[in-house]
């Protein structure tokens, strides 16, 4: 059975398939993400609580060590760590890598539940948890400041305007604030005239949160109409809370200005950012996975125009850090060494062939195994990253080799004298199981990487199995394409060679005769060296070192046989 007869005696559908499998290429190499390594998703969770006001010993003794409790008992934590600050707790939480991230969640949510009866009831906001890839980091820093308005109105900006616009672009995962100044009013009071009014702390704070409430004061209802009171008692400007009464003494009222004074500021004067030596707020950019980093990049920075003219004129967003720089330039470099290791291998092919086409055939096939194992590529959801574009640039030296052997097994038909169709039936049906063989061993070669565990082995998944596709989709063009060529173009070279051809192919001929029509042939033999050079069937064995002779030496070749005569008498 000829597998390769079929496509060899069908050119057109057999061109017409291979033009539908490069235009496939062609469009998802377009379409694959680009990244700096394979997308390795890491099982991990992030659960955050707050409580405003507590110590960090407060904090991880009545927050996070609840949660901690309940988070031990959940199946496949290989990690777990927390950071407890002024005010606020961390639990990062690591699961095994073959635990579904989804289901992992969902375990996280009911611990929260569980501990929920055990945590401060005056908790600021309620542990929430978020997954998160402790590998990934922010594609693009920027930074907002402005030298005439404040820094917290800086941040109202970039918190409601910039980071949602952001947030909205196709590819971006989230938007992290660093360096966040909310605006606050701070009621600074002095502790000795508290204490001459026989007032403490906890008196003030109980009064500032009474009178700041952000609620309606009710509803006035009649036998016909119903309105409700839509006033409240929120205070936005921080004069309006010197005015606030703290408590009565001899029948006078104690304002916040008797004890102090109320001032506008951040809500944590803790937390800081700079930009050279200037405050600002950061906006870290994170990617989705799988998408693509720098068409991610590119679509932000397009839309920071628009972004620009709906903030004041007075703050400025400048960017810090843009990672697309270095992975273009790593993509590019990788991309430059595929060209040129595909232009190597061809002109290696034509300097040892020697024939247009029989070079030709054979370099269609790196690029139509490239382009296929693209497609490939685009539907396992791999990126172009440096792992998959080594691969592909490793993978033209193997995916040549099939469509190369092919190619002189038909030619060494056609030299002896078949047609180039007979040639190709012929060298086909000898050469492909050869062919098959050579390429499932490579791909053996590859199968510890795909079974390889663990965080390495999944980033060399990507790379083994791109690896094997490539080389897939060279035995298929190897067995179609390149025959049915061979059979249409391949030729019969002409008996004249030059001088690179005499120097490249040197052998007996080469080193005994110059190729001329007088030159004398020479047949070897496990006895010595016959030489035809002169008549009837006495050609003894020739021995000793060869030399270069014609008809015209007939003479001397003849002392030189009757020599060996004599010395084989003796």
């Amino acid at each position: 059975m000829n597998f390769s007869e079929v496509f060899i005696r069908r050119p057109i559908a057999t061109s017409l398939l291979m033009g539908a499998l490069a235009l496939v290429g062609i469009a998802t190499y377009a379409l694959l993400p680009v990244a700096p390594l394979p997308q390795v998703d890491f099982p991990t969770i992030q659960v955050s609580a707050q409580l405003a006001g507590a110590s960090a010993d407060t904090i991880a003794s009545t927050v996070a060590a609840p949660l901690e409790r309940r988070f031990g008992e959940i199946a496949g934590v290989t990690q777990m760590s927390s950071v407890s600050v002024l005010g606020s707790t961390n639990i990062t939480l690591q699961f095994d890598l073959s635990r579904n991230i989804d289901a992992a969640a969902q375990d996280v949510q009911a611990a929260i539940t569980a501990a929920g009866h055990q945590l401060p009831t005056t908790l600021t906001s309620p542990p929430t948890y978020r997954k998160v890839n402790p590998a990934d980091s922010p594609i693009l820093i920027l930074a907002a400041h402005s030298d005439t308005l404040p820094l917290t109105t800086v941040d109202d900006f970039a918190d409601t305007v910039v980071a949602q616009q952001i947030s909205q672009i196709n590819g971006v995962a989230q938007v992290i604030i660093g360096g966040e100044q909310k605006p606050a009013v701070r009621v600074q009071v002095d502790p000795a005239k508290l204490e001459t009014r026989g007032l403490t702390l906890e008196d003030v704070r109980q009064v500032l949160a009474v009178a700041n409430t952000d609620a309606s004061k009710g509803s006035i209802n009649s036998d016909r109409q119903s309105f409700t009171i839509a006033a409240n008692d929120q205070l936005v400007n921080a004069d309006e809370y010197n005015d606030i009464i703290i408590a009565y003494r001899n029948g006078s009222p104690i304002r916040v200005r008797d004890v102090g004074h109320a001032e506008a500021g951040p809500q944590d004067v803790n937390i800081a950012a700079l930009t050279g030596d200037k405050p600002a707020v950061i906006l870290l950019v994170f990617k989705q996975p799988g998408a693509n980093v720098i068409d991610t990049v590119d679509q932000i920075k397009a839309a920071m125009p628009s972004i620009a003219a709906v903030i004041p004129p007075g703050m400025h967003i400048d960017t810090l850090v843009d990672r697309t720089q270095t992975i273009r330039a790593s993509v590019q470099d990788v991309e430059f060494t595929l060209a040129l290791s595909i232009f190597l291998v061809v002109m290696v092919i034509l300097l040892f062939l020697r024939n247009f086409w029989a070079t030709l055939i054979p370099s269609i096939t790196v690029p139509l195994a490239l382009l296929g194992a693209a497609a490939a590529m685009y539907l396992l959801g791999f990126s172009l990253d440096n792992l998959s574009l080594m691969a592909l640039t490793l993978s033209v030296g193997f995916v040549v080799d099939d469509a190369i052997v092919v190619v002189e097994n038909i030619y060494r038909h056609v030299e002896e004298g078949s047609s180039p169709m007979e040639a190709a039936l012929k060298g086909a049906r000898e050469i492909g199981f050869t062919v098959l063989s050579i390429s499932i061993s490579l791909i053996a070669v590859f199968i510890p990487l795909l079974l390889m565990g663990g965080i390495i082995g999944r980033l060399f998944r990507e790379f083994a199995l791109t690896v094997t596709a490539a080389i897939i989709v060279s035995i298929v063009v190897s067995l179609t394409l390149t025959p049915m060529m061979g059979s249409r173009f391949l030729r019969r070279a002409s008996e004249r060679h030059g001088r690179l051809h005499n120097v490249i192919e040197r052998d007996a001929r080469g080193v005994l005769g110059d190729g001329g029509p007088h030159c004398g042939l020479v047949r070897l033999h496990p006895e010595g060296i016959f030489s035809d050079a002169g008549h009837g069937p006495d050609h003894r064995p020739f021995r000793g070192r060869a030399r270069r002779f014609s008809r015209r030496d007939e003479a001397p070749t003849a002392r030189a046989r009757a020599a060996y005569r004599a010395r084989s008498r003796r």
